[in-house]
């Protein structure tokens, strides 16, 4: 199953993306290169905290032959400025849901402390976007007064850890803490939920 929701996670992660380099009307190779490190810089960075040979992406190279096409596609697809940031909000929820867990699990395999693991979920989810924001001129959002991102992260990781410590059922476990981070940041979104900031 873990395979499963990575693969999910490159695909939603490399969709926010595209639609990142084209609001920002990036050249074909600027996009492939947005959608690239969206779908694949949190995961390596993780992979290689826990010293994993081969990188994921590299163990898995169809990830990155998918995520190319899409970019090679992504010209032909007709954008909507209007609704273009309404719709950049679903891929990065799933995309930081589907990562954050799966990063959990893996460093949970790899012998990590629950805690550690939870850190490495949040860099998992979270690393690919804010790499990106910055190849796109932008403050990332990790770092910005915006709706709750990181926190949603955390919080989902946790509920993973607490499912499978109570139930024992892996799947049930992973399905609960992707359901929780991705509510969680599309709550944050829609009620405008930020972290309290200093005076």
């Amino acid at each position: 199953m873990l395979q499963i929701i990575e693969f999910g996670a490159v695909f939603s992660s490399a969709i926010f993306g595209i639609l990142l380099a084209r609001k920002h009307q990036l050249d074909i190779i600027g996009v492939f290169t947005v959608a690239f490190i969206t779908a694949f810089a949190g995961g390596t960075l993780r992979d290689l905290f826990l010293d994993r040979h081969p990188l994921f992406w590299i163990a898995n190279d169809h990830y990155a032959v998918i995520v190319f096409c899409m970019a090679l596609i992504s010209p032909f697809v007709p954008r909507n400025d209007v609704t273009l940031d309404r719709w950049l909000q679903i891929p990065d929820a799933f995309g930081l849901g589907l990562f954050a867990i799966v990063g959990a699990s893996y460093s949970i395999e790899a012998g990590t402390s629950m805690f550690i693991a939870s850190l490495l979920g949040v860099v998992t989810g979270t690393a690919g976007g804010a790499v990106s924001d910055v190849i796109c001129n932008e403050v990332p959002r990790l770092f910005k007064a915006t709706p709750l991102y990181a926190t949603c992260a955390f919080a989902g990781c946790w509920a993973y850890f607490g499912s499978l410590y109570f139930s024992g059922e892996e799947e049930l476990s992973l399905t609960a803490g992707i359901a929780v981070v991705v509510v969680a940041r599309m709550v944050a979104i829609r009620f405008n939920i930020c972290l309290p900031q200093p005076r």
